[in-house]
């Protein structure tokens, strides 16, 4: 197993935003009085905005037109876009960036590879818009994780095979996406204890340790 790559996704992994989005959602179900908690927020973890928003209108008490539904999305990422704006390098600990320094140093080519449509503004907020060798992000896959789709591009921006990558992911969908399109795949957060993640770690530094 040669890596030459790491394709890191963003919410959880390199800053938390899980927060903002928890409010974002939170604002949106609250004004249209769709029930909607924590335990809920849990499911949406590594999904799209679009199944995000299924998974909260199953306690809905009513049905939504195709319309209504994208009215929603925009109320909530203009809600969480709000939010984005508290965001500063601070966001970023030590850890991570030294890390990062790192594995570029070691010659590692570095992507994102995340589901959200924010992913360019969440980076610009942190400092970090120029630091990786490709971004692929909402704006341009198809399909959500557990689909591959989107580490696959990464993978393509940076010109490596899939074999040749590491994918690090906080999320089980994230973990099952990577599994899927061929990846090695590292565990961290929430998916350091699930069973499909070939290296599971504790703590951001100790993916120095794998390559």
């Amino acid at each position: 197993m040669e890596i030459k790559g790491i394709i890191f996704d963003l919410d959880g992994v390199i800053c938390s935003t899980d927060e903002y989005h928890y409010q974002a959602w939170k604002k949106m179900a609250d004004h249209d009085g769709i029930y909607f908690d924590r335990k809920i927020n849990e499911r949406l973890r590594g999904v799209s905005r679009a199944a995000s928003l299924e998974i909260i209108l199953e306690k809905a008490d009513k049905q939504y037109s195709d319309e209504e539904k994208l009215a929603l999305m925009t109320k909530k990422n203009d809600l969480y876009k709000e939010l984005l704006s508290a965001m500063t390098e601070a966001d970023v600990s030590k850890e991570v960036l030294d890390t990062l320094k790192e594995l570029r140093a070691k010659g590692l080519k570095l992507a994102i590879g995340s589901s959200s449509q924010n992913t360019k503004l969440i980076l610009s907020r942190i400092g970090l818009l120029d630091f990786f060798d490709g971004i692929s992000d909402g704006t341009i896959i198809s399909q959500s994780k557990p689909n591959p789709e989107v580490f696959i591009k990464a993978a393509g921006i940076l010109q490596l095979k899939n074999e040749n990558c590491f994918v690090v992911e906080d999320a089980e969908a994230g973990i099952d996406a990577a599994v899927a399109g061929g990846f090695h795949s590292i565990g961290i957060g929430s998916a350091s204890s699930y069973e499909k993640a070939e290296h599971k770690i504790n703590s951001f530094r100790e993916i120095i340790n794998l390559v």
